[in-house]
């Protein structure tokens, strides 16, 4: 162990580490989950700080050998080299200072080691400082945390765009296939095959663009506000300087935010990005339950379509298959949704000038955006990719639809129609013999009105 000092007095920390004194103590302090942060955002704050430093050395504020050991540091952070340096639980103090301190002192750390110097010294490069010169928990999460976010969503989106595509072909594909389509789980006129799995392309294409909606609203950065907004201790040059190494070195255009105080009272652009996960978790979880209801049987269910098997399905029934990927997409799903209400929480729980449950909208929306982008692809490549029709099935529930009869209404009205309708189900008979029967149309009228081909 080697000691430390910080405000409160000394620490004991272990003597390899490049975390500090109050990193150690929100280790003691917080061994809540056993989590730690997410990948995404030691990225995204590394960069971050990188950016700061080139910014203070361009303005003068860091002498440069200083400013690009930090420099250095930081990007070896943001590269993953130090990962295991992170050990600060999600759940810890409001706002993320645990967690920033933690990258404060990783990085003036391994800054030092580039300058000859000793781990927890601090005599060539300090923390506060030096790594956070200009800079506070309360500008510094909220941008890191969007930074995260929106690298996050970038992965989100394309996942997702691969799976509305793999609806879209099976749509083409399945366009021959006529089905009975069903409304209320009930009986409906018939539909194609393929533009219910059309349809289902066109509900996530459309949650697609809702979720490159708020990924834009990310763009925005309260770097620069300080403790409250103000900016004091700051200089506003620096802030925009490091914005645009953030620009250069991710290829977005990052901008600071107009208006500071409200960039670091407000988390809506998170809570959107949230929501936009959360619409796309509702829309997967019931395309998920209608590839399960469809997929049902195989022989005392719908069973119009055909999922691929991945395992075995039962410990005590031999050969049963299970829908394990729409099930599995159900769960992600419920899990977002969840995540999704903690970070609502979360955000209406600021008060004043910051909100402190930054912390836990971090958890919430790293871990939704992640878990989506995994889930997604395991859904594309191992279920829909392999989705197959059963045409003779979806055919013969075609046939059996009562609901056929909605092509009469016309010639003969609802009251009439419904009675034949009636009459059909009471006796168990097909439409059609019943209304050859009656003679209530020319037989070549009635064979072309109750035809499910020509219905679709």
């Amino acid at each position: 162990m080697r000691r430390e000092r910080d405000s409160l007095g000394e620490v004991e920390v272990p003597r390899r580490a490049l975390y500090g004194a109050q990193t150690q103590r929100a280790l003691e302090n917080f061994a809540i989950s056993g989590r730690r942060a997410a990948p995404g955002l030691i990225t995204a704050y590394g960069e971050l700080k990188a950016a700061m430093a080139a910014a203070n050395r361009e303005t003068g504020r860091l002498a440069p050998r200083l400013a690009r050991a930090i420099e250095r540091a930081a990007l070896e952070v943001a590269a993953h080299r130090h990962d295991g340096e992170f050990p600060v639980d999600v759940f810890q103090a409001g706002a993320g200072v645990s967690f920033h301190m933690n990258v404060n002192e990783v990085i003036a750390n391994r800054a030092q080691e580039l300058l000859g110097g000793r781990r927890g010294v601090y005599d060539r490069v300090h923390p506060n400082d030096h790594v956070n010169l200009g800079q506070s928990t309360n500008d510094t999460f909220p941008a890191a945390l969007r930074i995260a976010l929106r690298l996050e969503l970038d992965r989100l989106q394309p996942a997702l765009a691969a799976c509305a595509a793999a609806f879209a072909r099976k749509g083409r594909e399945f366009r021959p296939v006529v089905k009975a389509g069903r409304t209320h789980l009930q009986d409906a006129v018939p539909m194609r095959l393929g533009q219910e799995f059309g349809a289902y392309a066109g509900a996530l294409r459309a949650a697609g663009r809702e979720l490159a909606r708020a990924a834009a609203g990310l763009l925005e950065l309260g770097l620069g506000g300080s403790a409250v907004g103000s900016g004091l201790n700051t200089t506003p040059r620096a802030a925009r300087r490091a914005i645009a190494h953030l620009r250069e070195r991710t290829g977005h255009r990052w901008r600071q935010a107009p208006d500071l105080f409200a960039a670091m009272q407000s988390a809506l652009p998170l809570t959107a990005a949230s929501a936009a996960m959360r619409n796309l978790a509702l829309e997967l979880i019931r395309i998920g339950n209608d590839l399960r209801l469809l997929a049902s049987g195989p022989r005392t269910g719908l069973a119009e379509i055909e999922l691929p098997a991945l395992q075995p399905g039962s410990s005590i029934m031999p050969g049963k298959v299970n829908p394990v990927m729409p099930e599995m997409i159900a769960m992600v799903g419920f899990q977002v949704v969840g995540n999704d209400a903690a970070a609502a929480l979360a955000a209406q729980a600021g008060q004043l000038e910051l909100n402190v449950m930054l912390p836990a909208i971090a958890l919430a929306t790293l871990e939704s955006a992640a878990i989506l982008t995994r889930a997604l692809e395991a859904f594309t490549a191992r279920c829909v990719a392999g989705i197959r029709a059963n045409p003779g099935r979806a055919a013969t529930y075609a046939a059996a639809t009562l609901s056929l009869a909605t092509a009469l209404t016309p010639k003969l009205g609802y009251r009439r129609t419904a009675k034949l309708v009636q009459q059909a189900y009471a006796e168990g008979r097909p439409l059609l013999e019943l209304a050859r029967e009656q003679r209530l149309l020319p037989e070549a009228e009635l064979r072309r009105l109750l035809d499910p081909a020509r219905q679709v």
